[in-house]
C-alpha cells in the first residue's frame, strides 16, 4: 500500500511536470523585429478616436525609406535612440540601447518602434479632436509640425507648434527622462471668436500581428489597468470582437510583447473613454489601444493644455514599480504577468534579484535562493526523511510480512501498517520533497519566463543565458560532432548532472519490493532528464541543487539512523 501511494504521488508529480510542458511550451527562437515584414497594400483604418485619420503611407516601403520621407527630430537618451516624426508629431521610431536581440553583443540593439508605411509599424500618438460636425481644424497624423530643433534629450525638452490657419495654435512639449518615460504636454490657444470644444487623445497603433510565445503562462497584446482593474485581449479574442470600450479615471493601456512595452498614460485624475479596437484592410491586422478624455470648452481667447504620458521600452520591475510610485499610475507592474500566483512569484523575483544584486549572478542568486528554501524547508524535509530512514531500516521486516501472508491481504496489511505505527513511520511522508518542489518549481519558471531581468543572463560555462535551455548535447557529444539534433534530444550538461543527482537521490530510498515498481522508479531519473532539458537553464539548476541538498540532508539522517540503531542494539546486549 505505502509504495503504491508513493508511486502515486511521483506518477503525479511527473503527470504535471509532462502536462506543465505540453500545455506551457518552451517556446523557440522569435524572429527579430527587423525581420517581420508585414505587406501593407492600402491605408490603415482611422484610430478609434474622433476625428483622428492616419497618416497615408506608400506601398511597402523599408523602414529607412520611410524614415527618409519626413522631417525628424532625433531622440537622444541614456537608454533610447530613435526620432519623432514632425509629420503627425509621432512617436515611431525607438531602439533600445542596452538591449540586444541575441546573447552575442554585435547584434543588433532591440527595435521597438516603427513608422506607417514600414514594415511592422508601431507608434504612439497624441492630440486632438473635434466634435462630428465641428469646423474646427485640428492637427492630424499627416499635419507638419514645426520645430527649431534637431534632437531632444532629457536635459533639453522638444518644442513643437502647428497653427490651422483658423484661429487655433497648438503647442506641444515632448519630455523624455533618463529612462523609457516620454512626457507630452498639449496646448491650444483659441484666437476666434467663439468657444471651441475639443477632445485630447492619445493611442498605441500596431500593424500586422507579431508572434506570440506563451500559452496561458504569458498574455501578449493589447492590456491596461482600467478602473484599477487588469484588462487583457489576446490578439486573437480582438479580432473575434472588433471593438471593446470602458470608461475609467486613471489607469494606462497599451500593447505588451513578452518583454516590451507601449503604452498611453493619461492624467490619473482625468475620466477618459479607453477603447481597444481591431480592423482589416487589404489582408493587414491592425490593433489599437487609445482614450478619449471628455470634451473640453476652449473659450475665445483662452488656452488649454493636458498633460498625457508614454512609456515605451522594456518592462523592468524596479523602473515600474518606481513610475508606479512616483507618478501614481495605477498598478503600472501589473504590465508584467506574474500570473495567477503573484503573491509566490513576486517574492521570488524579489529574492532573487536581492541576491543578484548581492553576488552579481543570476546563477549564483539562484543557488543560494535554493539552500534558503531547503532551510524554509527544513523541519518538514527533516521529518519526512526521517520516516523514510525509518522505513528503509524496517525494510526486511515489511518483505518479511508480506511474505508471511502472500496470500492474506488484509492481514498483510494489517501487520504492515501495525509495523509502521510501531516505528513511527509514515509510508507518505516520502512524497513530502516531491511535492514540496512543484509550487516553487512552477513560480520560478514563471519569473525565468517573463522577467526581462533574467533575460539573457549568464552562469559560468556554457551557460550563457539562464532563461533558455542548456544549449548542450550528449547526442552530437556537447559540439564536438558539427551536427544539430532535433530538440527533443537536445539533452544537456546541466539536465545530465540533475539526472545523476535524482538517481543517487534514489538510492538512498527505500527500495520497492515490487520489481515493477523497482524498473519504474529506475526510469524516473532518465524520464525527467528529458522532460527538464528544454526547461531554462536556471530551472534545472534549482532542480539539480534542490537535489543535491537533499541528497546530503537524507545521507547525514540515514547515518544517525543507522548510529541510534547500532548503539541500541549494542546496548540491549
Amino acid at each position: 500500500m505505502e509504495q503504491k501511494n508513493l508511486v502515486l504521488a511521483i506518477v503525479l508529480s511527473l503527470g504535471i511536470l509532462i502536462g506543465f510542458q505540453i500545455l506551457f511550451p518552451v517556446p523557440g527562437p522569435v524572429p527579430p523585429a527587423e525581420q517581420q515584414r508585414v505587406e501593407v497594400t492600402e491605408t490603415p483604418p482611422a484610430p478609434a478616436t474622433p476625428g483622428a485619420t492616419p497618416a497615408t503611407p506608400a506601398l511597402v516601403q523599408t523602414r529607412p525609406e520611410v524614415l527618409a520621407a519626413a522631417p525628424r527630430v532625433t531622440i537622444n537618451s541614456p537608454r533610447l535612440s530613435g526620432s519623432l516624426s514632425l509629420v503627425g508629431g509621432r512617436i515611431d521610431d525607438l531602439r533600445l540601447k542596452d538591449y540586444r536581440e541575441t546573447i552575442d553583443p554585435g547584434s543588433p540593439q532591440v527595435l521597438l518602434l516603427s513608422p506607417p508605411g514600414a514594415p511592422g509599424a508601431y507608434y504612439g500618438e497624441f492630440g486632438w479632436v473635434a466634435p462630428q460636425g465641428s469646423t474646427a481644424a485640428t492637427p492630424g497624423p499627416d499635419s507638419r509640425w514645426m520645430s527649431t530643433s534637431t534632437e531632444f534629450s532629457p536635459t533639453a525638452p522638444l518644442t513643437m507648434t502647428y497653427d490651422n490657419g483658423a484661429g487655433l495654435r497648438f503647442t506641444r512639449i515632448v519630455e523624455v527622462d533618463e529612462n523609457y518615460l516620454f512626457t507630452v504636454r498639449d496646448r491650444v490657444e483659441n484666437t476666434t471668436g467663439a468657444a471651441v470644444t475639443l477632445y485630447p487623445y492619445g493611442h498605441v497603433s500596431r500593424t500586422g500581428t507579431p508572434p506570440t510565445l506563451g500559452f496561458f503562462i504569458l498574455h501578449e497584446g493589447p492590456l491596461g489597468v482600467l478602473e484599477e482593474t487588469l484588462v487583457e485581449y489576446s490578439y486573437e479574442d480582438l479580432r473575434d470582437a472588433g471593438a471593446e470600450t470602458h470608461r475609467s479615471t486613471g489607469g494606462w493601456l497599451g500593447i505588451t510583447d513578452k518583454y516590451w512595452l507601449a503604452a498611453v498614460i493619461p492624467d490619473q485624475a482625468a475620466p477618459y473613454e479607453a477603447g481597444f479596437r481591431y480592423s482589416n484592410q487589404g489582408g493587414t491586422d491592425n490593433y489599437q489601444t487609445y482614450f478619449r478624455r471628455d470634451a473640453m470648452t476652449i473659450a475665445a481667447g483662452g488656452n488649454a493644455e493636458v498633460t498625457h504620458r508614454f512609456f515605451a521600452g522594456a518592462k523592468e520591475v524596479a523602473t515600474l514599480e518606481a513610475y508606479q510610485e512616483r507618478l501614481g499610475i495605477q498598478r503600472f507592474d501589473l504590465a508584467i504577468d506574474w500570473g495567477w500566483f503573484f503573491f509566490l512569484t513576486k517574492p521570488i523575483f524579489a529574492a532573487i534579484d536581492w541576491l543578484y544584486r548581492l553576488f552579481g549572478n543570476f546563477g549564483v542568486a539562484i543557488i543560494v535562493f535554493t539552500i534558503f528554501i531547503r532551510i524554509l524547508f527544513f523541519p518538514l524535509a527533516n521529518k519526512s526523511f526521517k520516516s523514510m530512514a525509518g522505513m528503509r531500516k524496517i525494510q526486511p521486516e515489511v518483505l518479511r510480512i508480506r511474505e508471511a501472508y502472500a496470500n492474506d491481504r488484509e492481514r498483510q496489511t494489517r501487520e504492515i501498517m501495525d509495523l509502521y505505527r510501531k516505528a513511527g513511520v509514515n509510508p507518505l511522508s516520502g512524497c513530502m520533497p516531491i511535492l514540496l518542489q512543484i509550487p516553487v518549481f512552477f513560480a520560478l519558471y514563471k519569473v525565468l519566463f517573463v522577467t526581462i531581468e533574467m533575460r539573457h543572463a549568464p552562469f559560468y560555462g556554457w551557460i550563457k543565458d539562464l532563461s533558455a535551455p542548456d544549449p548542450t548535447t550528449i547526442f552530437n557529444l556537447f559540439g564536438l560532432i558539427p551536427w544539430t539534433p532535433p530538440g527533443f534530444l537536445m539533452i544537456g550538461v546541466l539536465p545530465i548532472i540533475m539526472g545523476v543527482t535524482m538517481y543517487v537521490q534514489q538510492k538512498l530510498n527505500p527500495v520497492p519490493p515490487d520489481p515493477i515498481q523497482q524498473r519504474i522508479f529506475m526510469l524516473l531519473p532518465i524520464i525527467f532528464t528529458f522532460i527538464l532539458a528544454p526547461f531554462p537553464a536556471g530551472l534545472v539548476l534549482y532542480w539539480t541543487v534542490n537535489n543535491v541538498l537533499s541528497m546530503a540532508q537524507q545521507w547525514i539522517i540515514i547515518r544517525q539512523t543507522e548510529a541510534g540503531g547500532g548503539a541500541k542494539a549494542k546496548s540491549a546486549t
